[in-house]
């Protein structure tokens, strides 16, 4: 979350954002699209891929919903240029999809899933920090639907593009694959302490070629 930090006059304490950020005070809605429309009977989330057990997992909407929630307080950078300070998201941790459906050994990546084929992928530690959630709530009120209900992954210390909103389902991967984004020229990490918007920042390492 961003830190307080005095000014030089030693007066107002202003939150510390990241390189290149503005703060806002709303919350404005930006996604490629439209809005999917949600059908609990047809809704599921699936854990695929290189699982420990090479079986996929699958919960409904209301048993996805009926495990443990948490909340997390954390900030939204969007790659946009605004910062979302202290909210309070209330959801699933990623860390109980991965306890509940565990990685292979040889995960080194996942890959989030979204409606209409949208996808972001992360290395598996940014995906198990402890913050990262899947949230169905901001502010202890359920998301809108232009904001991603019923589930958006919240991955605070990366872009909020990291965290796909309208989430279907993770795909465990032994190598990295670009997502929907990062193919089209955004940052394969994004991190948005190290301003990492574009492709064209990425270093050796950062991710597979385009």
């Amino acid at each position: 979350m961003g830190q307080p930090v005095e000014s030089a006059s030693g007066g107002a304490v202003q939150p510390e954002l990241p390189p290149g950020q503005r703060l806002q005070r709303g919350w404005p809605v930006t996604h490629y699209g439209p809005v999917p429309k949600f059908r609990p009977e047809r809704w599921e989330f699936r854990v695929f891929g290189a699982t420990a057990d090479g079986e996929k997992r699958c919960w409904t909407h209301e048993e996805f919903a009926a495990l443990p929630y948490t909340t997390v307080v954390a900030d939204l950078h969007c790659v946009t240029k605004f910062s979302m300070l202290g909210a309070e998201w209330g959801g699933i941790p990623a860390r109980t999809v991965l306890e509940l459906a565990p990685p292979a050994d040889t995960v080194t990546h996942v890959m989030v899933w979204a409606e209409y084929g949208f996808s972001s992928n992360l290395r598996l530690e940014d995906f198990a920090d402890e913050r990262a959630i899947f949230a169905t709530h901001k502010d202890g009120e359920l998301l809108t639907a232009e904001h991603g209900f019923p589930l958006r992954l919240v991955v605070p210390h990366l872009y909020a593009w990291k965290g796909p909103k309208w989430v279907r389902g993770v795909e465990y991967m032994t190598a990295d694959r670009r997502g929907f984004w990062e193919e089209r020229g955004y940052h394969n990490i994004g991190d948005p302490w190290k301003e990492q918007r574009y492709s064209y920042q990425e270093e050796p390492g950062d991710g597979p070629e385009l």
